[in-house]
């Protein structure tokens, strides 16, 4: 690829980055002026925060989430790096004033239930679409991943008790715990749209299987489900026997039949399979996700 084939591709990047971090942001705005916040319903972090303190001064939701992001941003830089923090400044910023131009138009619904429901599935898709074009709208993630370090527990448990605290404060200030509650399904909502939305529908499996039948195991992958295996050279630690390992990666619709493949072929088989977030190159493209 010559320089300027080069430049082209990373201005394209750049701007699909930009897009899909405003796309984002501006969801959530949306999420939380037009669903959630006439509600009385919160998410949790900064943003849960920032809806309660607004709620009890009357000021501005976006004013603070720019001013409480910003402490964040600034250590993200330090901690992680310039673009993380530069399209996080992007993302909370495009949030902040996206809030401040919804803050006035009449809200989509006034039944709490449904304002939780629907506002936590438009939250996590914009939130997920940051994420996965690497920013970020929330600086808990950051925070924890600074505590995590000092304290014996993981980034997921330190944001898990951080939001379950804010969101059980909804309670106490808006004087109501069924708020808490409607705030706590918004949370779960969006907590499992992130997901799809960072991974996908149809998630991908890296396999890997260690067996004595490995050729025909590998060929018969090969002709039944069409993906391509990789043999890797393995040894046995306890026995130090030489072991062939296959690694293949296939579908979830496609993980069914790839273990009754390995059940006829070697019952005796050891066979892993886990997650894949992404997958680029090779044979294995967007088309064959079924």
């Amino acid at each position: 690829m010559d320089t300027t084939t080069h430049k082209q591709a990373s201005w394209l990047i750049l701007i699909k980055r930009v897009i899909f971090i405003v796309l984002g942001a501006v969801l959530v705005a949306l999420s939380l002026e037009m669903l959630m916040v006439p509600n009385r319903v919160i998410d949790g972090g900064v943003v849960g925060i920032s809806i309660m303190l607004s709620y009890l001064t009357d000021i501005s939701l976006g004013l603070y989430l720019f001013i409480l992001n910003l402490p964040f941003f600034i250590f993200g830089y330090k901690q992680i790096g310039k673009t993380f923090a530069l399209s996080t400044l992007l993302g909370v910023g495009v949030m902040a004033i996206g809030t401040v131009l919804f803050a006035h138009q009449k809200p989509f619904t006034n039944d709490p239930l449904l304002a939780a429901i629907f506002g936590g599935i438009i939250l996590g898709i914009g939130v997920g679409l940051v994420l996965r074009y690497g920013g970020s709208l929330d600086g808990t993630e950051i925070l924890a991943i600074w505590i995590t370090k000092r304290i014996p527990f993981s980034i997921g448990q330190i944001v898990m008790f951080f939001n379950l605290f804010i969101l059980g404060s909804a309670g106490f200030v808006f004087g109501s715990w069924d708020r808490a509650m409607y705030s706590l399904i918004a949370y779960f909502i969006a907590f499992k749209t992130i997901d799809i939305t960072i991974e996908g529908f149809n998630e991908t499996k890296s396999v890997w299987i260690i067996s004595d039948h490995y050729k025909v195991i590998g060929e018969t992958i090969l002709h039944r489900l069409g993906r391509g295996v990789t043999f890797l050279n393995g040894e046995g630690a306890y026995t130090g026997d030489e072991k062939r390992v296959i690694f293949c990666v296939v579908t979830r619709l496609e993980e069914a039949k790839l273990k009754s493949i390995v059940q006829e072929k070697d019952p005796e088989a050891f066979l892993a399979i886990g997650n894949i977030h992404d997958v680029h190159g090779g044979q294995f493209t967007k088309n064959d996700i079924h």
